[in-house]
């Protein structure tokens, strides 16, 4: 039998768009719990924040931070060496974490860069903690942890659909990557899919085959979707779907944040891993 790996976005896709609530998925978590399937968090929300709802949420297991930025990985979660020419290895805490991320120092440059060109652009970076906590409607203590940042940086941007094409082609030219979610993100050259695809090696070098699920909701989530075999999708507040999300095999569940994520895992998961 396959072991099965479930990868999710947080915002809008397990946690509900404004009130950041998993209470519609619980009887999916706890499926999850009986399986012993990891649940691997795939965010643009900082490490301290994905720890924040990694224990609320009662999983333990390496999760991906600032999409696709950081991998986070329990010491000794693996019982081998992980090893990569690619990417640094640190120690931080409890974590070996894989740096795949712009420094973030670089980010805060770029943006700088960009309001001299003329784009009314504002980070985490030039917010207070109240600020951010305002327009994320997070707590003031999750806004903290929100602006302790490694390798990603969400910032505003008001403009026409030419402005926002002309911003993208100025941070690309910049030799960096933008997505777009909740916020605009900065970011270098990585994404959520590099990341989960390290994983999803790591797991199959402990585990054997593997079976791989993933949920978002934005655009952002689809390099993450296009590296699994079950790629899904839950609806938006407005019921609608990200129309900028176009992948073989994606299923788009009907229902928004938590109950669809609640209703795509127990739907999807007597079919698979047999």
């Amino acid at each position: 039998m396959k072991k099965v790996v479930v990868f999710t976005d947080l915002d809008g896709t397990l946690l509900d768009y404004s009130t950041y609530s998993f209470e519609k998925a619980l009887p999916a978590l706890q499926l999850l719990k009986e399986r012993y399937i990891p649940l691997i968090i795939s965010s643009s929300k900082t490490a301290k924040e994905i720890m924040y709802y990694r224990e609320k949420l009662d999983t333990y297991h390496p999760f991906i931070s600032e999409n696709g930025g950081g991998i986070f990985i329990p010491k000794n979660y693996f019982k081998f060496k992980l090893a990569y020419t690619e990417y640094e290895i640190t120690e931080e805490n409890d974590y070996l974490v894989i740096g795949l991320g712009a420094p973030y120092s670089d980010l805060r440059k770029a943006l700088e860069n960009l309001r001299r060109e003329g784009f009314n652009v504002r980070g985490f970076g030039d917010m207070n903690v109240q600020e951010v906590a305002e327009i994320t409607q997070i707590s003031t203590a999750e806004a903290y942890m929100a602006k302790e940042r490694d390798f990603d940086e969400p910032f505003i941007f008001e403009g026409t659909e030419e402005e926002t094409i002309q911003l993208f082609k100025a941070i690309t030219a910049g030799g960096f990557h933008c997505t777009k979610g909740k916020f605009f993100h900065i970011l270098g050259n990585s994404d959520k899919g590099k990341a989960v695809s390290i994983l999803i090696d790591l797991y199959a070098k402990a585990l054997g085959e593997v079976t791989t699920i993933a949920l978002g909701d934005s655009p952002n989530d689809v390099p993450m979707l296009e590296r699994v075999e079950y790629p899904i999708i839950v609806q938006r507040p407005d019921k609608t779907y990200a129309v900028s999300i176009d992948i073989p095999n994606l299923r788009s569940v009907d229902g928004v944040g938590a109950e669809g994520w609640n209703k795509a895992i127990i739907e999807l998961l007597p079919d698979i891993g047999k």
